[in-house]
């Protein structure tokens, strides 16, 4: 028997907690019965009554601890927090929404204590109850993701997974700023075996994730995963620079030949726009990845704790 941290990253959960802590605990105490285990809710610097219900769940169970941050950090610096706080020789993470559905832990368990996994990720097959537009580009994000870069990011994948301590200890070691889970759990590598299940809405509250911090999440994993925007911004500025020595050669030669006088402002007008578009894109692409770089050597910690019951 080994024991299991359920780390549970919480920001406005306090309709979804109750809910979340008395399925977990009926599906732990009735398939899981001789598992010695723990959970430990992440406060990420909620507005609303969470870290009181954290403090009722704690006072109903000595199970619970809980790690409440000085403010929002983000559900990545949650995630990093869980697993660096977490004493379980086995860890999962777990959305308080029940969107990562408990029922699966008896499996996940069985899988990694019995059959020589290291770790059990869980996806999505199917986006039912997500808006149209944000699964087409969640689709088409995955798809350049596996064109662009190295790491394995599985289309449809979950924070949800359940690790040994040596692959906590591996994610722990990647102690970067700029954090995209997804990317760092598919490069750490080990041996991973994926769950499917279809999706599942939330038991209760409203998600925390618009479009814009969706898009926003999105390029913070291209630019920690993936090269390509700069090889794509150069190629593209040599194609450019091919066109107009080109261009500039064709005009020469018409000039001097057929006596023909330049003209077409607007067209040139058009031109230029387009050129300065592109120069403007790339210059935005090369600062991403200095705008990484800057906040990567300020080496200012993940988060700040405000209040813990966590023994160190």
């Amino acid at each position: 028997m080994k024991s299991l941290t359920i780390v549970v990253p919480s920001y406005n959960e306090e309709e979804s907690l109750p809910i979340f802590f008395d399925v977990t605990e009926r599906v732990m105490s009735e398939k899981l019965p001789n598992v010695d285990y723990e959970y430990l809710f992440i406060d990420d610097g909620s507005r609303d009554r969470t870290m009181d219900v954290i403090h009722e769940l704690a006072a109903k169970s000595e199970r619970v601890r809980y790690v409440s941050f000085s403010r929002n950090f983000g559900k990545e610096a949650a995630i990093y927090a869980g697993l660096e706080n977490a004493t379980g020789e086995n860890v999962v993470i777990m959305d308080a929404d029940l969107q990562d559905p408990p029922a699966l832990l008896p499996e996940m368990y069985h899988i990694v204590m019995e059959e020589g996994y290291d770790c059990v990720g869980s996806r999505r097959v199917t986006r039912k109850g997500e808006p149209p537009i944000r699964s087409f580009f969640a689709r088409m994000f995955y798809k350049m993701m596996a064109k662009i870069s190295k790491t394995e990011i599985v289309d449809g994948a979950r924070d949800f997974q359940m690790m040994s301590r040596k692959v906590v200890n591996a994610i722990l070691s990647m102690g970067e700023y700029n954090r995209f889970s997804k990317g760092i759990f598919g490069w750490v590598g080990f041996k991973k075996k994926w769950l499917e299940y279809e999706n599942i809405e939330r038991a209760a509250g409203e998600t925390k994730w618009s479009f814009w911090k969706l898009f926003l999440y999105a390029l913070d994993g291209i630019v920690a995963f993936s090269t390509a925007p700069l090889v794509i911004s150069s190629v593209v500025g040599m194609l450019f620079c091919l066109i107009a020595f080109i261009a500039i050669i064709v005009i020469s030669v018409k000039t001097i030949v057929f006596g023909d006088p330049t003209s077409g402002w607007p067209s040139m007008v058009c031109i230029i726009m387009m050129v300065s578009g592109v120069q403007l894109l790339c210059i935005g692409i090369l600062g991403q990845y200095i705008a990484k770089t800057y906040l990567e050597t300020k080496k200012r910690p993940l988060y700040l704790v405000q209040e813990s019951n966590v023994e160190k």
